[in-house]
């Protein structure tokens, strides 16, 4: 089944195998282009089970595969949070659950070495700048595709109120520091009388394209077990924890945002909301301005989207969950423009009974260039990362 007639997607990992990458808000590729990470995982059926472990290597443009190291830190949505490092550039990072300790770890394995020191605290994401990493305490998070099996759920629905929250890892010397508690977020929380008896939990850690803020939701909901319909507030804070800020309350939200991700400037946040009718656009506003005002940048395709700026902020991605025929729909837009340029159609050939988090999304990312696209596809029956150039293409639209 052909994803495009007329573009040359190429199939980067090999057969045999499940391989991904994982998510939309980061870098697969190493400083140089010339290694893509990736996570062979054993299975696509189900969550992962405590203890069990996933292969992560790197492949190479041309496909070929090299295993480095495992992990019992991952899962089917987020992979293990591999990322590579600024200011070690043979080296990268990835989470992984660490037995002696009995705790969540990030490992750093260095190419052609092993694995060459630790960080204290599991590492959701990295500074553009490649200073400082960002963290949380991903056992609290209950939708479990989202986190890791050995990160066993918390019994107290209430967290550590000045314990626990949003942590600063400086990644040059280790140092961890809290930076944003849950009281200072619950007292900015615009209806905290709503938190009460509620489970309460963090996720999708962002820093901005200046590595100045950094973004995440707060959520909760009433019943771990079954977490939807669950509650969100987004939060932003300056690097050195000033500036809290809550943008995006539940208000905003109230089922019409899909995914957030910070724009082309330190301030812009990019969303995928549904406010004007019934299809999900493109829509980017300043945090700071209250009351909010939303630009529309594009009408999209319609359903719900991943959408990820490029590194010059003129050019959006856009990919789409599976419609009624198994089609995941992936877009190359204009940011200037709006004007909307099919990539391709992918097959997700996964069974309907499938556990929800264990689906295989497209998660398009940008190669540092801006001029490689990969996305995670199931297109084939196994897992496996995908590649397009579309340098050809921006130059031809660029000419018209």
């Amino acid at each position: 089944m052909s994803i495009h007639p007329e573009l040359e997607w190429k199939r980067l990992t090999p057969k045999g195998a499940h391989h991904f990458f994982g998510y939309y808000d980061r870098c697969a590729w190493n400083h140089d282009q010339t290694l893509h990470l990736t996570l062979k995982v054993p299975q696509r059926d189900r969550l992962p089970a405590p203890g069990e472990t996933a292969e992560i290597g790197t492949v190479n443009s041309n496909g070929i595969y090299t295993p480095l190291t495992t992990t019992r830190a991952w899962c089917h949505q987020q992979g293990s949070m591999t990322l590579w490092l600024k200011h070690r550039q043979d080296c990268f990072i990835y989470n992984d659950f660490d037995e002696t300790s009995g705790k969540l770890i990030a490992r750093i394995y260095r190419l052609g070495h092993g694995i060459d020191g630790t960080y204290e605290r599991p590492i959701y994401a990295i500074s553009p700048d490649g200073r400082w990493g960002a963290s949380l305490n991903f056992a609290r998070i209950p939708r479990r595709g989202y986190t890791y099996a050995d990160a066993l759920l918390p019994r107290e629905y209430w967290p550590d109120l000045d314990n626990d929250g949003i942590f600063r890892v400086d990644l040059h010397t280790g140092e961890t520091r809290l930076l944003v508690p849950f009281r200072k977020m619950f007292e900015l929380h615009p209806t905290p009388y709503t938190l009460e008896d509620m489970y309460v939990w963090l996720n999708h850690i962002i820093f901005n394209c200046d590595g100045s803020r950094l973004l995440w939701l707060l959520r909760h909901c009433n019943n771990t077990s079954e977490p939807f319909p669950w509650h969100t507030h987004m939060f932003t804070v300056g690097i050195n924890g000033e500036d809290l800020r809550c943008p995006l309350p539940e208000f905003y939200w109230n089922g019409m945002i899909s995914h957030q991700i910070w724009g082309r400037t330190p301030h812009e946040i990019l969303i995928d909301a549904r406010w004007g009718g019934k299809n999900h656009d493109c829509v980017v506003f300043d945090e700071r301005e209250l009351p909010l005002r939303a630009q529309r940048l594009s009408s999209g395709m319609g359903p719900m989207a991943h959408l990820v700026f490029s590194p010059d902020g003129k050019w959006m991605l856009a990919d789409t969950y599976p419609d009624g025929q198994s089609r995941q729909r992936l877009a190359l837009i204009n940011s200037e423009t709006g004007a909307i340029t099919r990539l391709g159609k992918f097959h997700h050939c996964q069974s309907a009974k499938t556990i929800v988090d264990v689906r295989c999304d497209l998660h398009p990312r940008w190669s540092p260039d801006g001029r490689i696209v990969t996305v995670d596809s199931i297109h084939d029956g196994e897992t496996a990362i995908y590649m397009l150039d579309v340098g050809d293409i921006i130059d031809k639209i660029k000419q018209l």
